[in-house]
């Protein structure tokens, strides 16, 4: 039995393939997953019904699994902030959000780094989030 908050055989294998700088993209349900990610990325479909598994959900399981050193976050056109930018902040104090409007993100969801693509039924527009994995410091 793992003592991992995450269960998923095949987001651990991704992970467990992944290292500093790899990207994890947990996205809405209006993300375009196939065409606006890595194409190489392991794409985990976790949007069953609209409103499960939440975007903050998989955020909260993979914050206990995985070091993060970096979060690019998408911005409206009218540069408003999402309500949910607040509950990631709050799920990751003192990491900054690196905001980007939304053709920037999708470039850097392209980006060959991208390693995982885990698709929520997360229904807030602008709740996708982009994580770079830091480093494990030795001992």
């Amino acid at each position: 039995m793992l003592k991992t908050p995450i269960l998923h055989p095949q987001i651990l294998a991704a992970l467990g393939s992944s290292g500093h700088g790899s990207g994890v993209l947990i996205a809405d349900g209006n993300y375009p997953f196939v065409t606006r990610s890595n194409p190489s990325a392991e794409r985990v479909f976790l949007n069953f019904v609209p409103g499960k598994l939440t975007v903050t959900d998989v955020l909260s399981g993979l914050l206990e699994t995985i070091p993060v050193e970096a979060a690019h976050v998408m911005i409206p056109d009218d540069g408003s902030e999402p309500a949910i930018f607040r509950e990631f902040r709050k799920l990751m104090p003192g990491t900054e959000l690196e905001e980007h409007d939304r053709f920037a993100f999708y470039d850097k969801a392209c980006e060959s780094d991208v390693s995982l693509v885990i698709a929520t039924g997360e229904q807030r527009v602008y709740a996708n989030i982009l994580l770079v994995i830091g480093i494990v410091p030795p001992g």
